[in-house]
């Protein structure tokens, strides 16, 4: 029987609540070990009704409780959890996953330490097909990602360029380029587009169109890869968490897929 991994969640949100209650409640092979919140009164009150109750420590004290760190927090302090969890030789899972491109040195560090970042596929599909395609010859990997106005409110890039998308009566294009700046101007809101660069092609050649569309109530993800070994076309369409419309509902259902294939006897892809 596989030995037991403890788990350590950074952020207790949208995300990271969900993701908690499902390992309190059970999940073979993993078991909660400890959190970490910037509301420390609101992350007492989820876990007080836990069968185990896990300890509240800080974000930097994450890494010595547990073998997993799962950081599913503001991309604010991301390199605070990122940093500890890979100094310490963990296994890193980031929710974040736009917070990574523009801190590639945490991979070199994670292989001085001997830690593991593993990526979730997040709301999307097929990143099995673009890694496999990303072994030969690609000619290029687009995405188009349209949400709801209110889910791309705050970012940095619409803020520095004064667009208003919660006035918009039709779609509009608020970026296009790569997926390294988009990372860089819409940290909430591209880990769809980082987690897509990181499997094929990298972030400066894997490119990235955001939309503001008052028409979808969903968070849309079309991607394209004209590879030598295939054409791939592929939509997703994820329904928004009612906690944050940046989110998915998908989002924490991938962090716990992940978790669970890293122990368990049988996986499938990703």
């Amino acid at each position: 029987m596989a030995a037991t991994l403890t788990v350590a969640i950074g952020g207790l949100g949208a995300i990271g609540a969900h993701l908690a209650r499902a390992l309190d409640a059970g999940v073979e092979g993993l078991r909660l070990t400890a959190v970490a919140a910037r509301d420390q009164d609101k992350a007492r009150r989820t876990i007080a009704g836990f069968r185990s109750r896990p300890a509240l420590v800080s974000l930097a004290q994450l890494a010595d409780h547990a073998d997993v760190i799962v950081e599913a927090a503001p991309a604010a302090v991301f390199e605070e959890i990122a940093e500890a969890a890979i100094g310490r030789g963990r296994i890193f899972v980031p929710s974040s996953v736009g917070a990574l491109l523009p801190r590639m040195h945490l991979i070199a560090r994670a292989r001085e330490t001997g830690a593991r970042i593993i990526v979730p596929t997040g709301a999307l599909l097929g990143l099995d097909a673009v890694r496999a395609a990303a072994e030969g010859e690609v000619a290029s990997v687009t995405i188009e990602t349209r949400k709801p106005p209110r889910g791309l409110e705050g970012a940095p890039y619409l803020i520095e360029n004064g667009i208003d998308v919660l006035g918009i009566t039709t779609a509009r294009l608020v970026f296009k380029g790569n997926a390294f700046d988009a990372a860089r101007g819409f940290p909430a809101n591209v880990n769809v587009a980082a987690a897509l660069a990181l499997a094929g092609i990298g972030p400066e050649r894997t490119m990235v169109e955001i939309w503001g569309d008052p028409g979808v109530t969903r968070n849309t993800h079309t991607i394209r890869v004209e590879a030598a070994s295939a054409r791939l076309t592929m939509t997703i369409e994820n329904v928004p968490s009612e906690e944050n419309p940046r989110t998915g509902r998908i989002t924490p259902l991938s962090i716990l897929a992940c978790l669970r294939g890293l122990t368990s006897t049988l996986k499938v892809g990703s």
